[in-house]
This record gives structure tokens, C-alpha cells and sequence, in this order.
């Protein structure tokens, strides 16, 4: 099984292009936002650390964590951002090579694992993927994306700052992607790139 990190930053379509693909057969995806959310449940891997570190008031009444106000505590403040990736990362990333296992036992040839922070983030082990890819969408494009997905402007403006230095690292296995224009056209430049590279590989190897 190949594993593909689809990477970049938020607006550029990395959700829409893994969930098109995965409905290809031996095609699956995993969510990293989806994965470090489970963390955050009540019981947990992260939920009591992430209390200790920012306090009772990022909770519902019920308990769980307000993705919400998580959100806006870390986007605006570098040190809190940095703590949040150091308590959850280290727990995505063992979720991953459970699911990936998982995925493997079922049959899958592609994983697709989509996040944005998969090339910046110190937790996340860069050997466990054989290639990443970088969906490059101007800021114009990216905010209005967002936008049209009911996203507040607020949070918009904090995510697009907070995520304004992320650029692709020099890496032998990456390969940045054009991600403009509509979602099924960036899809197939996706699999075209997947179908080329490990097309290639297998002929070198």
C-alpha cells in the first residue's frame, strides 16, 4: 500500500480532492483534522492535557471541547499553537498507522492522508509516507473557498494568518499540485500525478 500526504494550507481543497478519490476502488483517505478531533473527546488520549493547558473555558456545556474557541485561542497566539500540535500530533500520529493498518488489511493500494500541517509539524513521522503532495491555491482563491463553506470571516482571517508561512520543504518525494479550478479537474491532476510517480518508481525499482 502507498501512503500519500496531501498537504497545504486551509482553502486549497485537500478535503474535496481526497474524498473524490477515495471513491476510486483501492482508494481510501484519513482525515488528520477528523483524527485530532477524536483526541479531544471526553476520555480521550488528549482531552485531560488539553484541559490542564487552556482551561475549563474551551469546554460545552456538556463537556466536549469548543472546536471554536480551541481555535481562536491558538490562532492568534503562537505559543498556544505550538502546545496544542505537541499534546494532539504525537497522538495522530499513532492513530494513523492504526488506521493505515487497518486500511492495508482491507485491501487499499492509495491512502490518501490529508492535513495541513503534515510537512511542518515535528510529530508527524515524514518516512511513514512514500510521497507527499502540495495543492498550491493562491489567497484570494483559498479565502474565498472558505468563505463559500459557511466559514466565519473571523476565523478565516486567524487561520489564513496563522498558516500565511506555510510553503512546500524541498523534499525528493514532493510534488506541488496545482490546486485551482473546479474540484473534479484538480482531482484528476491528483491521480494523474499518483498514477505517474508510482508508475515510475515501480519501473526504476
Amino acid at each position: 500500500m502507498r501512503v500519500i500526504g496531501l498537504a497545504g494550507p486551509a482553502g486549497t481543497g485537500k478535503s474535496t480532492v481526497a474524498r473524490m478519490l477515495a471513491r476510486r476502488p483501492g482508494f481510501a483517505h484519513l482525515d488528520c483534522d477528523a483524527l485530532a478531533w477524536d483526541t479531544y473527546r471526553p476520555g480521550g488520549p488528549a482531552y485531560l492535557e488539553l484541559l490542564a493547558r487552556f482551561g475549563q473555558e474551551i469546554l460545552n456545556p456538556d463537556g466536549t471541547v469548543n472546536r471554536e474557541k480551541l481555535g481562536a485561542l491558538v490562532f492568534s497566539d503562537p505559543r498556544a499553537r505550538k502546545d496544542l500540535e505537541g499534546l494532539v500530533h504525537p497522538w495522530v500520529m499513532e492513530a494513523l498507522r492504526r488506521k493505515a493498518a487497518e486500511a492495508e488489511g482491507k485491501g487499499t493500494q492509495y491512502l490518501l492522508v490529508e492535513g495541513a500541517l503534515l510537512l511542518h509539524s515535528p510529530h508527524v513521522e515524514r518516512s511513514f509516507f512514500d510521497l507527499f503532495l502540495w495543492l498550491s491555491v493562491p489567497e484570494g482563491e483559498r479565502r474565498r473557498r472558505l468563505r463559500a463553506a459557511g466559514v466565519p470571516e473571523r476565523l478565516i482571517a486567524q487561520r489564513l494568518a496563522a498558516q500565511a508561512g506555510l510553503t512546500p520543504p524541498l523534499l525528493p518525494n514532493l510534488i506541488v499540485v496545482n490546486g485551482e479550478g473546479p474540484p473534479a479537474e484538480v482531482a484528476q491532476r491528483v491521480l494523474q500525478v499518483i498514477t505517474a510517480y508510482f508508475g515510475a518508481t515501480s519501473t526504476r525499482s
